[in-house]
């Protein structure tokens, strides 16, 4: 009786953040973007949007869009680029970096998503950035995504997006990553706004805690529903795209629910679920550049990679 209490206690908690989660998020996102005149990425556009896809109604103003971040519109993960910038750019010192890799290296050996593993994991990460100040690591995310943004975008994902665009719809992008770097993607591609990962700050520097938890899994799906609430949107008119089975719960939610670029998992959910599936990769399955999942638990997992990944390089 005691075990099962104590597991109703942890579910209930475990609810508790991933609302908290998704709250905070909508609450950061409540802030519009409008282009901030640089339009879309450099390169090519790509094609329009693929045939078959469901062609969103101009004008309804109850419809949006939702758009997963990693490898659904970014080929690779956000998180990773964002590691690999504030590494060259001196955030971190080697000894932080060299502790958080050792935790990445441990939980790769262990292999899957522990609860407790997943929280020490956020929990280094966070201490990374205790006391950095916002303003400092924004201006970084402008200097890290500008090439990034030119390079990484998936055309026939930009090509969706402008789709909804067009139609006079409002497109959100919903990611893990922080909320500093969702909103700059969000506002590069001309979106309406972007869910991220919120971290708390004070004074205008982070305390090393997150607002709830990280936007993930069931808590995507949580900030997407506080967002309908706040902006009046019907959720069945509204379309939603990832690559990941850990979007299933915010895929679930519309009544258009697209897969882009799938995993495994994923795919075979929606080969079940009749979804519709695009994969804009070429040739053979493209290979996810990054950290594990566990290790996008923070806001800036990626780093350790990266730090690992230049090491390595500067021996050889």
């Amino acid at each position: 009786m005691a075990a099962l209490r104590r597991l109703t206690q942890s579910r209930r908690s475990t609810d508790d953040r991933t609302a908290l989660a998704g709250e905070a998020a909508a609450d950061a996102a409540e802030g519009r973007l409008a282009p901030d005149g640089t339009g879309a990425p450099a390169g090519p556009n790509g094609p329009g949007a693929p045939e078959g896809d469901h062609t969103p109604v101009p004008g309804d103003v109850r419809a949006a869009a939702f758009f997963d971040c990693d490898n659904t519109i970014l080929r690779g993960a956000a998180i990773f680029y964002l590691g690999v910038g504030l590494y060259r750019r001196r955030f971190f010192s080697r000894r932080d970096l060299a502790r958080f890799a050792w935790q990445q290296a441990a939980f790769r050996l262990r292999g899957a998503e522990n609860p407790d593993h997943i929280a020490d994991a956020r929990d280094s990460a966070l201490g990374l950035v205790a006391g950095k100040r916002t303003a400092d690591l924004e201006q970084i995310c402008e200097e890290i995504f500008e090439p990034v943004l030119a390079e990484k975008v998936w055309p026939g994902t930009r090509a969706l997006v402008q789709m909804h665009l067009d139609a006079g719809q409002r497109v959100w992008l919903v990611t893990a990553a922080p909320q500093e770097v969702a909103r700059l993607i969000a506002r590069r591609l001309g979106m309406t706004g972007a869910l991220g990962t919120v971290a708390e700050t004070r004074d205008g520097e982070y305390t090393g805690r997150l607002v709830g938890g990280m936007l993930h899994g069931p808590a995507k799906a949580a900030a997407v529903q506080a967002l309908a609430r706040r902006e009046q949107l019907d959720l069945a008119r509204c379309a939603a795209f990832s690559d990941s089975a850990n979007d299933i719960p915010m895929l679930s939610l519309v009544g258009h629910p697209y897969v882009i670029n799938p995993d495994g998992a994923l795919r075979r959910h929606a080969r079940a679920m009749g979804w519709r599936v695009r994969d804009f990769r070429t040739g053979r399955k493209a290979a996810r550049i990054g950290v594990p999942a566990a290790a996008g638990l923070g806001v800036l997992a990626g780093a350790a990679a990266a730090a690992v990944a230049v090491h390595r390089r500067q021996r050889a």
